[in-house]
């Protein structure tokens, strides 16, 4: 299921819930505070422009969900979007990332993993993506995750010379720009 804009507030709590669960566990060990923020971030972007989110839900709740928006032309003044800036340089953040969807989170309970969840959230969000450009930021000591996109088939867009630093850039498979990306 696909929710647009606002329309997810509707299970913030539910989401709140499974994003919980996910991230207080390793690697991330997010603690109370880190998961308020996570409710405060997604009442606050559900109006941003393509923002969505894609739902796995069971008669359990929701199994897992991810979410994304397209990525303005100039990237807000962060930590993560100053070092994905870092990485890829002026002209490939324009030619890969403007106006792309970016996951922001991807969120998968302990129990619907065996079932290839995940997965098929990636391949629903990406689907839904602009021209089929989607990418996602992560932090590199996520090695597992940072594997399974890998195996996933999404591209390690490489940083400039001497601009590696924690975070990891990946394109989703079909991206049209790959070719960039090494």
């Amino acid at each position: 299921m696909i929710c647009y804009g606002p329309t997810v507030l509707d299970l913030v709590e539910d989401l709140v819930d499974a994003y919980a669960e996910v991230f207080s566990a390793p690697p991330w060990n997010e603690d109370e505070e880190s998961i308020q923020r996570f409710h405060y971030r997604l009442c606050n972007e559900a109006d941003r422009p393509g923002f969505r989110a894609v739902l796995a839900q069971s008669d359990q709740g929701i199994d897992g969900f991810a979410i994304a928006r397209l990525t303005p032309a100039s990237l807000p003044d962060t930590r993560t979007y100053a070092k994905v800036a870092s990485q890829l340089g002026p002209d490939r953040v324009h030619s890969l990332l403007a106006g792309a969807l970016e996951l922001d989170e991807l969120a998968v309970r302990r129990r619907a993993r065996p079932a290839g969840v995940g997965r098929s959230l990636l391949s629903e969000l990406v689907k839904d993506a602009p021209s089929g450009r989607a990418w996602v930021p992560m932090a590199r000591r996520a090695a597992a995750t940072v594997a399974s996109y890998r195996r996933l088939g999404w591209h390690e867009v490489r940083p400039l010379p001497s601009e590696d630093n924690e975070v990891v850039v990946f394109l989703a498979p079909g991206h049209p720009r790959a070719e960039l990306a090494a």
